[in-house]
């Protein structure tokens, strides 16, 4: 398989800064019921699948599922700050480093998955509360310079769950040919 189609199985996010109702809706979907699709996907994966790359030079399947727990704690947090301040400049992290710290790197899943359901419960509540004007709210991306208002970056966040869950699904399929 083309190593491009193994990075972006599902094709690089396009953005959508004005979705409509129906869009934000499947949306708010994928975001809230990623932590069970996840569980669902990992069901019966051995340790040694766990440890299997979803591509070469990619991370391993486990490091995808606590990447997703540290990215979405991130965001939360992000959407949390342009709810309460005026268009704030948020904190980037080296995604690339927290993969290789040693939390990242255990095989037990549990505590990703557990936070994970917690988080997306909780995110999902605030997202689903949040008015027409709340959705246009935006904060400031320092590595780009970008500007990202709140319904872009759900769009963002759908499109990053199924970008991870297929990334974890080649990386159970490959047969740890990567």
């Amino acid at each position: 398989m083309n190593i491009e189609k193994l990075k972006f199985p599902i094709g690089e996010y396009i953005p959508n800064i004005s979705p409509n109702k129906s869009e934000i809706k499947r949306w708010l979907l994928t975001i809230e019921s990623f932590p069970f699709v996840l569980k669902k996907l990992l069901e019966g994966a051995s340790n040694e699948q766990l440890n299997w790359r979803y591509r070469p030079g990619g991370w391993t399947v486990k490091q995808v599922v606590h990447h997703c727990a540290d990215s979405h704690m991130n965001s939360l947090i992000r959407f949390k700050l342009a709810l309460t301040e005026h268009k704030p400049t948020i904190r980037p992290y080296l995604e690339d480093k927290w993969a290789e710290l040693p939390d990242s790197l255990q095989d037990d899943l549990s505590s990703s998955l557990m936070l994970l359901e917690g988080l997306h419960q909780r995110w999902s509540l605030l997202l689903s509360s949040l008015t027409p004007e709340q959705l246009q709210l935006e904060f400031i991306h320092p590595e780009s310079g970008q500007i990202i208002n709140l319904v872009e970056n759900i769009g963002i966040y759908a499109w990053h769950c199924n970008h991870h869950l297929a990334h974890i699904r080649n990386g159970i399929e490959s047969n740890g040919a990567y």
